[in-house]
């Protein structure tokens, strides 16, 4: 079995069709109660290093170094395979982001990442 990741803004409204819901931010969304989240799971050591998220700052300008360098990170990061391990078995999990530019936000890169450490599990 195969899981499928797919991501969407926290602030958009939570569907059934969301299924599995992982907050993938480091810093929890403003004005936003955990009652409307609607989050499994707050998966915050997934997110880039506060140098990397301060450095980027949702510039576009800077989305191609931002992602070779949070991919970077990934790869390093000891939080990706426990996260790997404790939800091998969901069919679908959601990646929740608080960004306003959805083009240029960590969660992209994140979802390509994990979509492939998956598809080889």
């Amino acid at each position: 079995m195969s899981t499928i990741v797919q991501i969407k803004r926290v602030y958009d409204k939570p569907l059934l069709t969301d299924k599995y819901r992982v907050l993938v931010d480091k810093l929890w969304p403003r004005g936003l109660t955990k009652e409307e989240a609607e989050i499994n799971d707050w998966a915050k050591l997934l997110a880039p290093s506060t140098d990397l998220r301060k450095w980027f700052n949702h510039d576009p300008a800077l989305w191609v170094p931002f992602q070779k360098s949070y991919l970077a990170e990934l790869k390093k990061n000891t939080a990706v395979d426990p996260f790997i391990e404790k939800n091998a078995d969901k069919k679908l999990i959601t990646l929740l982001y608080a960004a306003k530019d959805t083009e240029h936000n960590h969660a992209i890169v994140l979802r390509k990442y994990l979509q492939q450490r998956f598809n080889k599990s």
